[in-house]
This record gives structure tokens, sequence and C-alpha cells, in this order.
């Protein structure tokens, strides 16, 4: 039955919270085994970008956990322990899903980094290259490459894209609007990644009830939980990993455990112009601190700065890069290089990754601690899962295209060796077109083609070269009907995707040894666990996915998750209670 859109409380409650009303579950449609009629006023969504199931069962297991406070939180809460991300697996789709319950399918949305052959080019060349071009309103095309990372930022060479270094105030993202592709059915408007998401959020939703919202990520392009309307999201902060690092002198709340300071940064072998957050096993840790303030600041019912005084919201959040980055990153700057990742198939962190999975469960401790000390642990329900995985976790399988084989190459460089792009764009195409308009690849090689009707042969040029592009599987023409619509529905899927051998990277150089986006075991099993006091200790064995996050996040709210578009489209339905379902 859907309920009303009111978040529950009565007229007094009201008043005193100084006008917003409190949430509660007034008829639980997911119960998630709590002991007691409790409510849930306030959900914690974390993204460990990177961590994996088998990461979570290691780090917890036995009687002295290297991740002691998540295993605390799985005493009061639901494993999943067969839980899927999106597909591809990468970033900006695993987000999509958490906050919005669809897939690409519904979402338009694959990579950051994309195509559509329905929108109009920026006005202004990207930094990255994506060419500016004209836009004629009502025409639909000519198609363009989509940018939805750093290279849209105002400035992505500093932390907070505007180039002040301070807490960014305000909630509008510091996205420059000539790097956004344009709409021309919409005047030529320029599409925002929340507008560039097809389908409503949690947070549109909960804000639609009354609610208060917050979210903290990587990319200012990471505002798409605003959602269509743009106002899904009342403290949207977002630090850009990729900007060059510099010292931090905002963290006078928290730390890294094992950092004295942030300022100077802990390791200042990676701290030039031609560096980034994730170039450092130490440094990554010190952005990360950023956003756990903010929560920090919001538990206590400020803004994310802790400037202002707001509300606790109902639905706030962050990602963490530090796993993720221990998973990929081998730091040769160092005297002695270092290098993450497993030490064996079994999943066994390195050291460095050890190291980044404490990090993070002492951050979340420290949030667990927040929640105790302002009597909000009872009220919340804390969710913990990732966006995606990473690949390898066996690094004897690690084979890096062409990095380690110059003889090999990616499969767009089979299909398009001049470049990729469109006549005269700059990047090697010169006069005419280049046979790709665009290519994304990782540990997933994701191609967009100039001429639609070439797909047959160029499947059929690409079988003939497996070889030499890592092997694997090649999904095109009907494959990718049945996954994401015909190309005429979803003007943004691409039209063939090449799943590598498991051990592929598509990379030039040396300094990773995993990367993510696939479909394969290791990109997409991650953790999934959800905790709060009243609930009692549980394992789910039932194969889940994580876009049954954002459904979940409503009911336990009391919302209805038939509000969200992905339900009524994709019915995506809440995480199940037990193995019945």
């Amino acid at each position: 039955m859907r309920r009303s859109k009111t978040l529950g409380g009565a007229g007094a409650a009201l008043l005193l919270a100084g006008g917003l009303p409190a949430i509660g579950l007034a008829e639980p449609e997911w119960s998630g085994h709590r002991d007691h009629d409790r409510r849930i006023d306030h959900v914690l969504l974390i993204s460990i970008d990177g961590m994996h199931a088998v990461d979570f069962a290691n780090c917890s297991a036995g009687s002295t956990p290297t991740c002691p406070n998540l295993a605390a939180l799985a005493k009061t809460g639901t494993t999943y322990n067969q839980a899927s991300t999106s597909r591809p697996s990468d970033s900006f789709p695993g987000l999509t899903a958490l906050v919005t319950g669809a897939s690409p399918y519904s979402t338009g949305a694959f990579y950051d980094v994309s195509y559509d052959r329905a929108l109009a080019p920026p006005q202004t060349t990207t930094p990255y290259g994506i060419p500016g071009g004209s836009c004629t309103p009502n025409t639909a095309g000519p198609g363009t490459q989509i940018g939805n990372d750093e290279e849209i930022d105002i400035d992505l060479t500093k932390i907070y894209s505007g180039g002040q270094f301070a807490w960014v105030k305000g909630q509008k993202p510091f996205i420059n609007p000539a790097y956004l592709p344009r709409d021309p059915m919409n005047g030529c408007a320029p599409v925002y990644p929340h507008s560039f998401v097809r389908v409503n959020s949690i947070f549109n939703v909960v804000k639609e009830a009354g609610g208060w919202t917050a979210w903290s990520d990587k990319h200012q392009s990471y505002e798409l939980g605003n959602g269509p309307n743009g106002k899904g999201i009342d403290d949207f902060f977002s630090p850009e990993i990729n900007s060059i690092p510099v010292g931090l002198t905002d963290l006078t709340r928290v730390l890294p455990p094992t950092i004295s300071s942030c300022n100077p940064l802990p390791d200042q072998t990676a701290v030039t112009s031609s560096n980034a957050w994730t170039d450092s096993f130490q440094n990554v840790q010190c952005y990360d601190a950023l956003k756990v303030q903010a929560i920090l600041n919001e538990i206590d019912g400020k803004s994310h700065d802790g400037a202002t005084t707001t509300h606790v919201p109902a639905v706030f959040g962050m990602n963490f890069q530090a796993v993720s980055v221990g998973q990929k990153l081998v730091e040769s700057s160092l005297a002695t290089p270092v290098t993450g990742g497993y030490a064996d198939a079994l999943g066994t962190p390195s050291p460095a990754l050890l190291g980044q999975i404490e990090f993070v469960d002492a951050m979340i401790g420290a949030m667990v601690a927040e929640l105790n000390a302002r009597h909000k642990a009872d009220s919340t329900l804390i969710i913990v899962t990732a966006k995606h995985g990473q690949s390898p976790i066996d690094l004897s399988r690690l084979v890096r295209i062409p990095a380690d084989n110059a003889s090999f190459e990616p499969p767009s460089q089979v299909l398009s060796p001049a470049g990729i792009g469109t006549a005269g764009e700059a990047g090697g195409c010169g006069s005419s077109n280049c046979p790709i308009v665009q290519a994304l690849e990782d540990d997933i090689s994701l191609l967009w083609l100039n001429d639609e009707t070439q797909t047959t042969a160029d499947v059929a040029t690409l079988q003939a070269n497996l070889a030499n592009t890592g092997g694997g599987e090649i999904l095109a023409g009907a494959q990718l009907d049945l996954l994401f619509g015909t190309t005429a529905q979803n003007t943004r899927r691409p039209d063939i995707i090449v799943l590598p051998n498991v051990g592929t990277v598509y990379t030039g150089h040396q300094a990773k040894v995993s990367e993510h986006g696939g479909f394969a075991n290791d990109d997409t099993r991650v953790m999934l666990l959800l905790s709060n006091p009243a609930m009692r200790a549980r394992t789910i064995e039932t194969p889940v996915q994580t876009a049954q996050v954002a459904p979940t996040v409503l009911a336990a709210l009391g919302l209805d998750p038939g509000e969200l578009d992905a339900v009524r489209i994709e019915k995506t339905r809440p995480l199940p209670d037990d193995d019945r379902r």
C-alpha cells in the first residue's frame, strides 16, 4: 500500500524540530529483524569504494578482527553475502544505483565518461578535450562525448573546484556549465549531472516529504543525487579527488589514526602539480578524513563545515576512497616503492591495503561514537556497502595492456588506430570521422561507434584479435538490447562492450594493479551491511543488488518506495528480511 509522502511526526515534534517533521517507521515494510518497534529517523549510507564481500568477511573474522568497528555493527545488523553492484561497476552508475534503485537501462548512466547520441556538444571544449560545438534547438543530436568527471569542475586543480581554499559555502556545485553537454530539445540548456540521470533519487523523495538531506563524494558531478529537479540534496560537499594535493588545515575534529597532521600532508613525495590524492596511500586518508568530519558535523545537526546549525539529515552519507587506492596503487615515488592489492587469491590484503581498511574502520567507529554521543544511534540505520569492487584479487592474473606487453592493444586501438572522436577533433582523427566516437577502457571496454551499421563487422574484427586484446567476451546487438534497451530507446547505450579475461586492465602505465568497471565477480561482489542497535545479527545468502538499497532506505523511514521512478520502471524491491523472499 502506498503511504503518504509526508514523513511521520506529531505537530509538536514539528515545532520543536524547528520546522522539520520527525521520520518514523509507522507501518514497517522492511523490519530488518529489529527486536523492538523503534523508529528510524535517519539513514547513514556509506560506500567503501572497492570493498568486496570477501574483504569484510576476512577483516571481521576471528576473535581479534582487523575491522572491529564494522564487526561490531554486524553484531546488530544484517549482512548480505551475495550483494552485486551495477553493471558496469563504475562509481557513476554504482552511486546512481544506490540512490535511485535503477540500472543504466533507466538512468542512461553507464560511466562518468560516456556518449549520448541525442545531446549536443558543450559550448566550450573541456580541459580533457571534449570538443565544443554548435547546438540547434529542436533538432536532436548530433551526439556528443560526455564528461561527468572532474573535467566539468570550474577548476579541476583545486580541491574545492572554485579555487578557494575553504569549505564550500552554499549548495550549488562548482561546475562550469560551458563544459556540459546541451539538450537541443530543451532550448540547448546545459545538462547537469542531476538532469543527465533520468530518474529521481531517495534524496528527492525525502525532500518532498519534508526531510533534510546531505551527501559527500569525490567529484562535483556526484551532485547527481539532486535528481531531475536539481533540489534533492540540501547540503552537498564534494572535494575533488583528482585535484592537486594540498595541506589540509580543516581537520579540527578527526585525523587518520596513524597520521598526526595533514598540514603539511604526510606524504610529500606525491604533492606535485602532476599528482592527485589517489597517488598516495597516506594522503588519500587525509582526503577521506575531510568527508568524515563533514559527517560528524551533520550528526551534530550542523552543515558539513560546522558553520551553520541545520538539522540532522534524514538521509546522509559519503564515499571512502582509501580502500580503492589500497587495492590499486603502486606508489613508486617512495624511497622503497609500495604495492597495494592482495597477497593471494583468497583475498588476503597486502600490508598497504590492510592499513587502508583499518583506517576506514576507525573512521566509521568515529561516526558511530558521535551518533551515540548525540543519542542518535537508536534512531539511525547505518548502511555500509560499495559502489564497486576491484579486479583482479588474484594478482597472478594481472595483465596490463599495453603496459605489460607492447604487442597487445586495447579494443579501441584495434578498431580505431587513428584516434577516437569526430572529424576535425583534437586527438588524431584528422579530417575524417573515426570508427569510434567514444571509448572508456579500465578493466572493461565500452565502445560507441560513429556508424552503428558497422557493429557486426567491428565485432568480427575484435573476435579475430581477442588474443591481443585480453580475450574474454564481446557483447553487442541483441545481447545489449536485452540488458539496456536498443540504441534508439537508450541513446547512451554503448554499441559494443568487451569483457576481457579476469585480470586484464587497459592501461599504458604500471602504476596500478587493479581496476573496476567490469561485470566479473571481483568487480561486482561487494559487502552490504545494515545495522541498528535494535537489530539482531543475521546473514542472508539470497542474491541481492545494491540498487535495492534505495527502496530499503525509504521503507525504513516509513516512506513509500513506490515514489522512486526505478521501483515503477524496473520493479526494484527493498532488500529481503530473510532468505524466504
